[in-house]
This record gives structure tokens, sequence and C-alpha cells, in this order.
């Protein structure tokens, strides 16, 4: 098994994916990470197919502050997570993020 076939949650149809997806967005641990992640997925949730669910629920397992440094751009993405998602959400504007 390849870190690509991981995926314990295979078993959760779409919907119930996208909502487990929301609440963890906004309960990262670091409240940068919250306001980012939150305000992204729920903008943007009921566009998320099956492999976008995929790709934050495996970004999700890193460690909080990697994610921050390659959102931030502080540091390079690894290849994995490298793409259009990650993009998407390099380019937020980060001061107009709101809090919930």
């Amino acid at each position: 098994m390849t870190d690509l076939d991981y995926n314990p949650h295979r078993a959760l149809g779409l919907a119930n994916r996208r909502r487990r997806l929301l609440f963890r967005s906004w309960h990262r641990g670091i409240k940068e990470l919250d306001l980012i992640f939150g305000n992204f997925v729920e903008t943007n949730l009921q566009d998320f197919s099956h492999e976008d669910c995929m790709w934050f629920e495996r970004l999700f397992e890193e460690q909080d502050h990697e994610i921050l440094a390659w959102v931030t751009g502080s540091t390079v993405t690894p290849e994995k997570f490298q793409g259009t998602m990650m993009a998407r959400i390099q380019k937020l504007d980060f001061m107009t993020l709101q809090a919930r």
C-alpha cells in the first residue's frame, strides 16, 4: 500500500466526507489554519469531489506548523501536495478571512 492508497474514509459517502472535512477545517489547532482552511473549505465545499476530499484528508494528517509553512510559501510544498488546490489556497488574501 502506498501513501496515495491510504484512505481511512473510503467507506463514507461524499456528503459525510464533506461534513467531516468542514469540521476538521475549522478545528486544526492553530488559529491561522482554522481561518485559512475553514474559510476556504466553507466557500468551496459543494464543489469538492471525493478526490478533493481525499487530498485534504491526506494534508490534514501532516503537522500543522508544516502545513502553515507550505500554505504561506515560507517553505517548499512537498510534491504530493502541489497542484491546483494548494495554489488556490496560497492565493487567498489572508487579511480578509473571517473568524467563525
